[in-house]
Order: structure tokens, then C-alpha cells, then sequence
């Protein structure tokens, strides 16, 4: 669609025109683009007709900023689930934008017109509208460079010789799975749907309960002097107030996990504690699973 320079009335005219020739759509934004440079950004609408899904449309969307003139970008919106289109646009700043739509099916066509305004995320994914920041991320994998650095300095203690060098081989290829920002992500996700899901369930991590589990991972942390030496160049109390967050939201995740204990036993009285452990965990991952499925996760 190329972009019309018409005076406000004939262009009102012309948009009138437009949405009168066909069926009259209703268009919701479920994925708002945001501006990254040099990056496209994920988009998605719905289309319903009398509050029912359309499906089987051709649309494309064209961008233009409201106040300014950029030229203007095409998509090509691909049909997905439930009157769902989407697709992926590079804009060239952030702010206001008129996005206009034309909707084709068997021959028919409906142009609509909404603003949407175009900013800049604040994260690298959102849960129900909670971003998780570049930060958070950073912190995960500061977490995990921890863990290895703890398991290489057990590994030294506990082998000698060739035994010791397949150990630290095995640790140095874990290195690179800590770079990998989508396992990181999933860390960040499992974590904060499940407390959610103990706070949806009446749970609360009270402050008593934080600080009796930040006291038990300080001592764990100085047993190793690489980990101490790590929080150090990190910054202590930078670290400890983090470290403090995150474990209101592992409490919260316990009392979940306490709660499948429990269920487990009551359920299966013969049972041995590895088989409760065994079947709490799985059932832990099945809630996991839709938990995660029942929230409005985005990733950029």
C-alpha cells in the first residue's frame, strides 16, 4: 500500500470509503512492537467481527510516524491461532505511529486505521506485563558462573590426576550454556511463575523466612574462596540485596513444592521418601508447565 498525501477532509473521506466497502472489523493490538535498532520487532493483532475471530485474511499493515515523515514500512501479516496475524517490523525511531491495515477476504477488502505508539522495551521479555531486565539476566548467569566456580573448587579438593581433568573439562564446556541468554531466560521464567503461582495460591515469603535462607547460601558462599573472591569484584552489597529478591521468590517456590510433598503423602502412605520426592517433582513440573502456559509471556 503506498502512502496517500491527501488534505484531513479527503483523507477521512477516503478512510470512510474504505471501511464501508467491506466487513466492519474490529482490530486489537496483542503484541505491541517496540523500537530496537536495526533489529525488527515482533507484531500481532486480533481480528474479530461482532466479538468472533476472523479467520483466512490476507493483511498487510503499513507504518508511518504521525508526525513526522519517515516513509512508510509494509508487512505482510501471517495468520495464526483465534483471528490472530502477526508479524515482524522495523521501525526507524520510536514514537508515535499510524499503522493502517488492509484486510482482504474472498475479494472483499476493509482498510482500518489505528495509532499505536512505538517505544523503546525496557527488558528482553515481559510476564503479564512484568519485564525482565537486561539486568536480571546479567544476574542469572553471575549466579551460574557462582555455581561453576563453587564446583570447580570442589572438583580440586575431591580429585587428583586424570579424574580431575575430566572433571574441569566437563565444567569448562558448561561455561558456554551459561552464555546462552535463552537458558538464562527459562531460569528467570520458571522462577517467577512459580511464585506467582504460590502467592495466586495464598502463599507469602515473610521476610524471617528470606533472611534464614539468605543466611544458610552466605555460609555455603564462604566456604569457597573463588566464590567470595567473585561477590567481591561483583560488588557485596549490590550482590546480597539481589540475592535477597531472588530469594523471596525461591521461598515462595518452595512452599509450592512443599505443598506436592505433602500431597504425595498423604496420597500414597506406603510410599518411600525417594518415590514422594520423585513423584512431587514430577508433578511440580506438570503445574510448571501450565502455569507458564496460563501467563502472557513476550520475548523480544
Amino acid at each position: 500500500m503506498k502512502k496517500r498525501i491527501l488534505f484531513p477532509f479527503l483523507l477521512l473521506m477516503a478512510m470512510l470509503t474504505g471501511c464501508s466497502s467491506g466487513p466492519d472489523y474490529t482490530i486489537k493490538v496483542t503484541k505491541e512492537p517496540y523500537y530496537q535498532k536495526d533489529t525488527a520487532a515482533p507484531f500481532e493483532i486480533k481480528v474479530t467481527e461482532n466479538k468472533k475471530a476472523v479467520k483466512g485474511l490476507e493483511v498487510i499493515a503499513e507504518f508511518s510516524m504521525a508526525n513526522m515523515d519517515h516513509g512508510t514500512t509494509d508487512v505482510k501479516l501471517a495468520e495464526g491461532k483465534d483471528g490472530t496475524y502477526s508479524g515482524k517490523v522495523a521501525l526507524p525511531m520510536s514514537g508515535k505511529y499510524e499503522a493502517a491495515f488492509t484486510l482482504e477476504k474472498d475479494g472483499k477488502k476493509t482498510e482500518k486505521v489505528i495509532d499505536i505508539n512505538v517505544v523503546k522495551p525496557k527488558g528482553v521479555a515481559k510476564i503479564n506485563g512484568s519485564w525482565i531486565t537486561n539486568e536480571d539476566v546479567a544476574f542469572y548467569k553471575f549466579i551460574n558462573q557462582l555455581q561453576l566456580a563453587i564446583n570447580r573448587e570442589t572438583a580440586q579438593r575431591k580429585y587428583t590426576g586424570k579424574q580431575l581433568e575430566e572433571e574441569l573439562a566437563y565444567l569448562e564446556s558448561q561455561e558456554k550454556i551459561i552464555d546462552d541468554k535463552n537458558q538464562l531466560l527459562t531460569q528467570i521464567i520458571r522462577l517467577r511463575s512459580m511464585a506467582m503461582l504460590a502467592e495466586e495460591k495464598g502463599h507469602t515469603a515473610a521476610a524471617a523466612e528470606v533472611d534464614e535462607a539468605i543466611s544458610k547460601v552466605r555460609d555455603q558462599y564462604n566456604g569457597y574462596e573463588s566464590a567470595k573472591k567473585l561477590i567481591r569484584d561483583y560488588g557485596e552489597d549490590k550482590f546480597w540485596a539481589t540475592e535477597k529478591q531472588q530469594y523471596k521468590l525461591i521461598v515462595l517456590s518452595q512452599k509450592v513444592q512443599k505443598d506436592l510433598i505433602e500431597k504425595v503423602k498423604k496420597e500414597n502412605p506406603n510410599f518411600g521418601e525417594q518415590e514422594i520426592y520423585y513423584q512431587a517433582q514430577k508433578q511440580y513440573e506438570d503445574l510448571l508447565v501450565s502455569q507458564v502456559n496460563s501467563l502472557k509471556i513476550e520475548i523480544l
